[in-house]
């Protein structure tokens, strides 16, 4: 076992790990134990009452969280003509196509999110080896594969977020840091339980959503009550 230093320590005593907290209480507490001196990003855990080994239940999605991540995201778009031109208005970072992806095979990787108009996907196909395994692969579910340039470049600048369930059948994704405060915080908490709550496969039985738990980059994790949480979105 990690050993954990004094902060971590500290902090960690300032929560029941035995209780599950409202979503109001736990994001305080996720405030309160931060104590990295960089402004630390908090994020959520879903564990979801899914398989994800069975194709009808992998919940997948992107979420428009209303105040961002807080996070610089590098946009590179692959497009040609007149999709270039609306790319580079929009805000994208870089801008191309076949020399975009001779970068990426030679090593290349300064950038957060992919997006390809669908004319350039035989172009951006061939570079599924190195952007799959990094979860940076244009994919038309995600809205990334796309002639309406403009509208997901911003969108991506504004702090859309992508998640995928993973094996293990939970959903990791950030909802901001830690100097939005608290209300910032739950509205972001909100929107993305809403919006994996309307993924929810018609093949998942039960309780979809079993637990939810958040956390600061370099702090502990503190357990939310699901059913709570999920009733804040009534």
């Amino acid at each position: 076992m990690a050993k954990r230093g004094k902060k971590y320590i500290e902090s960690r005593k300032k929560i029941d790990p035995q209780r599950k907290y409202t979503c109001e209480e736990a994001i305080s507490l996720v405030l309160e134990s931060a104590y990295a001196k960089f402004d630390e990003s908090v994020d959520v855990a879903l564990r979801l009452g899914v398989d994800p080994r069975h194709a009808d239940q992998v919940v997948r999605g992107a979420v428009m969280l209303p105040h961002g991540t807080g996070k610089t995201i590098r946009v590179l778009v692959f497009a040609k003509g007149e999709k270039e031109k609306e790319a580079r208005d929009a805000g994208a970072d870089y801008v191309g196509a076949e020399d975009m992806a001779e970068r990426i095979t030679g090593g290349w990787l300064e950038f957060d999110k992919v997006i390809a108009t669908p004319d350039m996907m035989s172009v951006v196909g061939k570079l599924g080896r190195i952007l799959g395994p990094r979860g940076m692969m244009p994919n038309p579910k995600l809205g990334t594969v796309t002639f309406d340039i403009a509208r997901v470049v911003k969108e991506m600048k504004a702090g859309r977020v992508e998640f995928r369930v993973d094996k293990a059948g939970i959903v990791h994704c950030p909802v901001g840091r830690v100097s939005f405060g608290k209300d910032k915080l739950m509205d972001n908490v909100k929107t993305l339980l809403g919006t994996v709550l309307k993924l929810k496969p018609s093949a998942s039985k039960g309780t979809y959503i079993r637990s939810v738990a958040l956390s600061s980059t370099m702090g502990p994790g503190v357990k939310v009550d699901p059913f709570e949480a999920i009733s804040l979105l009534k």
